[in-house]
Parts: C-alpha cells; structure tokens; sequence
C-alpha cells in the first residue's frame, strides 16, 4: 500500500517577472516501511519535493496524496494537523533550541498538539535513540551526532507514520553517521517509512531505493542491490 502517491507534479515560484520552474511533472510513489534517498545536484528539485512531501509546500498542478489524503483539499490548519500527527522532520543543522535541555526540545511537538504526559513520551524517545542519560544537557553540551539524536527523537515522538531527513549526516564526521544510519534502520524495521535528501553516495546506498533527480524531473528510480 503507497503512503505517497505523486501523479505529474509541478511546482512553478514566481522570482518577479522570471518563472521558475523547481518541478516539472514528477510521478513517484512510496510504499509504507521504505527506506528511500532522494538525491541531485543543487537547483535539481529535490528540496522542494521535499517540501511537497512534507506538505510544506502545495503543488501548482497534478496530484500529491498522503496515506489516502489528497493534501490538495486541506486548509492551511488542517496541513498543520496532518504534518504534526504523520510527519517526522530532520533537519541537517538540527533545529534545537540552544538555551533548552534535549528533553525540553524532544518536547516540543507535544505541546504543540495538546498531548498529555509530555515529560514520558519524551524521554522514551530519547532512551529510543539512546540519550536517556543525556537528558537534561543542552545542544551546546552534545556532539553533532547527539544533536542529531536529539532531533531524531523529537521527531519521533509524535508516533510519526513518515519521516522526512534533509542531509540528515550533512553536518557528521563518518562514526556519527554511522551511529544515525543504524536508528534510522532500526526505526526502518520498526515500520516507519524514511525518506531522505542526501549529497553522499554511501549514505544513499544504505537505503532500500534511489531516486536521482535532475532539472526538476525524476531521471533514474532504482533498487538499492546489496551484495552481502
């Protein structure tokens, strides 16, 4: 069953009087418990596919539906409510509030949707990714792959069905990346779909699928074949 359907997608920004044409007709669809890279040279299109998927962005024309809505139809509110219950976003500069603990920012997104007993579902999803211990040091106490942890974890901790990861490594040297691959294979296993934008090769190959775009539209979509 898909959890994303893209049908011939456009996405055209007005730059003053030039147009830019950032999609032009991408078709993609991505089954629930992929694990798929999305990658490209820079003005490829790729983040603003993201955005689309991310339902930050809408379309200027085709068709974009999530888990069997079509996003096209919902008010800027209910895209909110929809990112918020069934998205998981990763940022590559992680997005944490420097003066807050990592249990306060892992918090964040359930204060945003009202959930009761914040404090719990926060440190679980820290103890998830392996930072119970961390939990009351800042950002500025952590490393890179910490901060990134601590962002995994918060974007975890809605229960996400999605989740979206932007150069998630972009930032780490080689063992904190490897650290972030292995959480993001167990979430994987767990049954959580991943898609993420990346620049490097060994990362995009530890996916299940890549999908190579260039000037806006998909040129390659291919099994990832693992010899071992």
């Amino acid at each position: 069953m898909p959890i994303i359907e893209i049908e011939n997608v456009t996405k055209v920004y007005q730059l003053g009087k030039v147009e830019v044409n950032a999609l032009r007709g991408v078709t993609l669809s991505v089954d629930h418990g992929e694990m798929m890279a999305i990658i490209g040279a820079s003005g490829s299109g790729k983040s603003t596919l993201m955005n689309v998927i991310g339902c930050l962005d809408i379309p200027t024309s085709g068709r974009y539906i999530l888990d069997d809505i079509d996003i096209s139809q919902l008010s800027d509110n209910k895209l909110a409510e929809l990112r918020n219950k069934k998205l998981g976003f990763i940022f590559q500069d992680y997005s944490l509030l420097p003066r807050a603990s990592a249990l306060s920012n892992v918090e964040l997104p359930l204060i945003y949707s009202g959930r009761r007993g914040r404090r719990k579902l926060a440190m679980e999803a820290l103890e998830r990714v392996g930072l119970g211990a961390r939990a009351n040091h800042k950002p500025t106490e952590l490393s890179g792959g910490e901060q990134q942890r601590v962002a995994i974890a918060r974007a975890l901790v809605n229960s996400p069905d999605l989740l979206l990861a932007d150069e998630p490594t972009g930032n780490l040297d080689t063992h904190a990346t490897e650290e972030i691959i292995s959480i993001f294979h167990q979430l994987n296993h767990d049954g959580i779909t991943i898609i993420m934008v990346t620049h490097e090769p060994d990362v995009a190959a530890e996916t299940h699928r890549i999908v190579r775009l260039m000037d806006g539209q998909v040129i390659s979509d291919e099994k990832v074949i693992r010899t071992n």
